[in-house]
């Protein structure tokens, strides 16, 4: 299982970047978690657009689906010149109907329902789900395969329950967002302490923090983390692969 960074950032991207979104490979299928600013750009210094295999989406705000639009006119045109296979698939929970609707487009890409209680197979993978806590309905994602499992805890505050759905994961990207003095201030989602946090309870074997706020110093946000969390931790780094 190996796991290329493509975007780190929250809410919208830095210049010439993108926003949280990673693609996970594993016996040539491609899938690419999120789809927000910058995403399709950027995950072509990886793979051809032609040779994704799925998307998988977490929820409906612009920096987890802003590309979604150009992704399916990338598919539109591959099918026109017969380069592409379609439809892509593009997985989904349905709590916001226009969103998902919007997913299935002419033919070259068709929305898929996830649902929270019930796992999925997409390729090589068991793809199991949590909801998470933010202002809109929002699922973290645990791919599973050969014995290695890899979560990815999506926009979330503090929940209890990713830890239990966490638990002795060869790799996490947790979503760090906030400084600590914003905990309880601003809404869904994690500082670098409760990320570190997770982890530990969790007892994973890796960390990368994901998400993160375009604003103040980074480094208080990794030094939060490890204060809470003694394994390995890092800020996921744009085209670095995280092989399992």
């Amino acid at each position: 299982m190996n796991i290329t960074t493509i975007g780190i950032w929250g809410g919208y991207p830095n210049k010439n970047e993108a926003t949280s979104s990673f693609l996970i490979e594993q016996d040539g299928f491609r899938c690419l978690i999120d789809c927000g600013s910058g995403v399709l750009a950027a995950v072509q210094n990886y793979t051809e657009l032609r040779e994704l295999n799925a998307v998988i989406i977490t929820h409906y705000h612009p920096d987890h689906v802003a590309d979604t639009g150009v992704l399916q006119h990338a598919a539109m045109v591959g099918m026109q010149l017969k380069e592409w296979k379609t439809p892509l698939p593009i997985y989904a929970h349905n709590r916001d109907a226009a969103g998902f609707d919007s997913l299935s487009y002419k033919g070259v890409t068709e929305g898929r329902e996830i649902h929270v209680s019930e796992p999925i197979h997409i390729g090589p993978w068991e793809v199991s789900f949590c909801e998470t806590v933010h202002p809109v309905y929002c699922l973290a994602l645990k791919f599973t395969s050969n014995g290695k499992t890899a979560v990815f805890t999506a926009d979330t505050a503090w929940k209890e329950e990713l830890v239990e759905f966490s638990a002795g994961a060869d790799f996490i990207a947790a979503e760090s967002n906030l400084y600590e003095k914003y905990v309880g201030i601003i809404q869904g989602h994690m500082s670098g302490r409760q990320a570190g946090e997770l982890a530990a309870r969790a007892e994973v074997k890796q960390m990368v923090l994901t998400h993160l706020p375009q604003y103040g110093e980074l480094g208080e946000i990794l030094e939060s983390a490890k204060e809470a969390f003694s394994g390995s931790v890092e800020f996921a780094e744009i085209g670095k692969t995280y092989r399992l």
